[in-house]
Parts: structure tokens; sequence; C-alpha cells
């Protein structure tokens, strides 16, 4: 391995024939570096799928009304209805296996009109009535003070936590906005809390202008009486929330005078097999990203063969030299083989470092520039996964060195004497 004469010969072998070295080189320089890309890309791709879903609870459901589409009970197509606290009551009732259940409801037509005064400011923002559960299901950061609790529900108490970008609205860029007070429907409320969402991008944007406040204050406040908007239902550890789902729905059509037939009256999103569905894609990619990558690496490793090949058969004679003077054929082999893994070894190895190289050049970029893509986040790859990599090169060259090896062995020492190009 440390042999001195070995290396030298190596690199002589290289170095006679720098094109044909270099253009053999790029072949698995390119095959590593496409895959390094591809995989980092993935990545990218991947993260920001999961930035998007952040901290929410993936074994979610939510559920709301819409028209109803089937005759039923007297009742007739297209009819409206609306969920109450009665509703949110029989479901922790009847559904066992529910692990948090937040009944959630919008005040008034945000869309239209400034909705909300503090002084000569007003802005028109998304005003949410909560309980503590939600903030279980669908998490947000606590900038400062607190969120909704038991208490503000049990009292209907006049507190709201107010979005990131509400504050910035309303309130001046030092001004203190805790036990501060807005004026919503001509009712004041005492800011609580400020909070900041875990999402990104134009999620993220929506979710800071939310000005959120006890359930049953909203209720009171906009003289909604027990209606609840929708439901945001989690399941219990190790139970798929379908189950929920599918009685969740069964129970509300029955309380409702839906027809069992009718799929559409009742509103439903799965999160949970959403989760999944992008689980199976990515796991589809990065097979792909693999099949296409090792392809392009094994399309390298043939031509470092193939050029393996050309340097036996331009050396026979040389070969043949060194087993008339006692040279054994696991010697010739292991020469061949150690040449062919040097020149695998340092091309992969570049290329896996440049491609990682480029990968971190792109997220530094991206985060200097203060970009904030909904489709692209911290592209890069894993040390072991690129470990993994370098080691199947260097694998790959040790078999690429071996069939050209094999083949110089098996010429007899007279015959590679003999031999003239």
């Amino acid at each position: 391995m440390f042999d001195l004469d070995r290396w030298q010969e190596i690199y002589h072998v290289l170095k006679s024939n720098k094109l044909r070295t270099f253009l053999t080189a790029f072949g698995v320089f390119w095959g590593i570096f496409m895959l390094i890309i591809m995989l980092g890309s993935g990545n990218g791709l991947e993260n920001s799928v999961s930035r998007n879903f952040a901290d929410m609870a993936t074994n979610s459901v939510f559920i709301w009304t819409q028209q109803t589409t089937v005759p039923y009970k007297g009742f007739p197509r297209g009819r409206r209805f609306n969920y109450d606290n009665d509703d949110a009551t029989a479901l922790r009732n009847a559904i066992p296996e529910i692990k948090y259940l937040a009944p959630r409801i919008r005040g008034g037509d945000f869309f239209s009109t400034n909705n909300v005064i503090r002084g000569l400011k007003s802005g028109s923002f998304s005003i949410m009535g909560e309980y503590p559960e939600f903030f279980l299901i669908d998490p947000l950061y606590i900038d400062e003070g607190r969120l909704i609790n038991d208490i503000d529900i049990k009292e209907k108490r006049k507190v709201v936590v107010i979005g990131k970008r509400v504050k910035e609205l309303l309130f001046e860029k030092d001004e203190e906005a805790l036990g501060e007070y807005i004026q919503i429907q001509g009712v004041y409320f005492k800011v609580v809390g400020i909070c900041n969402s875990k999402r990104n991008g134009e999620q993220a944007e929506r979710e800071n202008q939310n000005i959120y406040m006890p359930f049953t204050t909203l209720q009171k406040t906009y003289n909604y009486g027990n209606i609840v908007g929708f439901f945001g239902i989690t399941s219990k550890d190790g139970i798929s929330v379908s189950v929920v789902e599918e009685k969740a729905i069964e129970i509300l059509k029955q309380r409702h005078g839906v027809a069992p037939s009718d799929d559409r009256a009742i509103g439903h999103f799965n999160l949970e097999q959403e989760f999944r569905k992008f689980q199976g894609l990515f796991t589809g990619i990065r097979v792909l990203v693999w099949i296409v990558g090792i392809g392009t690496l094994i399309a390298g490793i043939i031509g470092v063969s193939n050029i393996m090949l050309v340097v036996v058969k331009e050396r026979t004679k040389e070969i043949g030299i060194q087993r008339a003077l006692g040279a054994t054929p696991v010697k010739i082999i292991s020469q061949i083989i150690m040449e062919a893994i040097v020149l695998t070894t340092f091309a992969g190895y570049f290329g896996l470092v440049i491609g990682v190289g480029l990968l971190e050049l792109v997220n530094y970029a991206m985060e200097s520039s203060g970009a904030d893509s909904d489709m692209f986040y911290q592209p890069g790859v894993d040390f072991r996964v690129a470990m993994i990599a370098l080691t199947i090169l260097v694998c790959s060259g040790a078999l690429a060195g071996f069939i050209p090896a094999r083949r110089a062995v098996a010429v007899k020492p007279i015959d590679a004497l003999r031999y003239e190009q």
C-alpha cells in the first residue's frame, strides 16, 4: 500500500496520457457531481414541504359544512346548515380515539372593510375564535405574552392574541403592544400575546395577519349564538386519523339530517393522507435520483474500465517483463486495480466536493438575498449519504480495474514479451 515505487508508477501511467486521463476522470467526476446535485435538490424540495407543515400535527383532520346535494328526510338539496357547540360535545363523547378537538369560527367579513381600529389606525384582519387545543394542532411562535387559555374560554374574556403583522400595522415600531387595547365590532379587547407563524411564504403572511380571541367571546361578540365554523381534530397516538374522520362525519350527518350517501355536504381535509402522499412522492424522487445518479456513475466507471483495458494492452510487454522477473499475478492485479481506484477516487472526491460546495453556495445566496421560496429550502446532502456515494465509487473503481487486471495476467509471460504494438 505504501510502496513508493508503486505510487510513482501509478503517477507515471496517469501522467503519460494526460488527455485520456482527464476525459476518463471527467466521466467519473460528472457522475458523482450530478448525483450530489440531484440528491441536494431533492432534499431542498422535501425541506420546503416539511417546512410548510412546520410543527403542525400531521395526524389531524379538518371538517366543515357545505351545501347538501341529496334531498333527505323532507329537506331539499342545496340546503345549508351549521355545526354547533353540542356537536363538539357529541363528538368528544362518541369517539374515544380523539386526542384533541378544537371548534373554530371566523368573525365577520374581513375582506371588505377595516374591521379593527386602534386610535387613528385601522386594518382589515382575519378574526379567529379559538380553543387552546387548536394551538396544539397548528402551533405558533409566541414572541410576547401568551396564547388563549381555558379561563379565557370559560369567562368569555375580552382578550386577543395578535399576529406579528397586526402589531406592525396598528402599533408604532418601538411601541409596547401587550396590555394595550384594540377595537373590534365596537368592543375593546386587551392584547395579551403576539404570535408569529411557523409556516413560510404566503401562508405565513396570512397567519401573521390573524387576530385570535377566545371562541366563546367571538360567538358573543358577533352574536353567533352557538354556531361553530369548523372542527380541527387529531387522533390519539398510534391511531390513524382516518378512523376518527369516518366516525365524525357519520355522527355529524346523523345530527344534521344529511343523507348517508351525500359525500359533498360535509367538507373535510385529512392532513395525514396528504402528508403520506408527500412522503411517498419524495421516496419516489429519492429512488429515481439514485437510479439516475448511479446510472450516470456506472457510465463513468465503464469508461474507466475501457481505458484500463487500453492501458493494459499498451503495457502488455511491460507486464510480461514483470512476470518474467518474478512478479506474481496478485501483484500485477493489485497494481492495475490500484490505478483504477486512484483515478476514480480522486475524480469522485472532486465531484463530491464541488457538488456539495455548489449546493452550499446556492443555500448561502438564498439566505443572503432574503429569498423565501415556497418550493426550495436549504438544499444539501447528508454527510453519511455523501460517504456512501464515495464508498460505492471506490468499490466501483476496484471493479473497473479488476476485469482489465484479470486479462493482463491471463497472457503468458513469453507471449507478452513477444507482443508488438
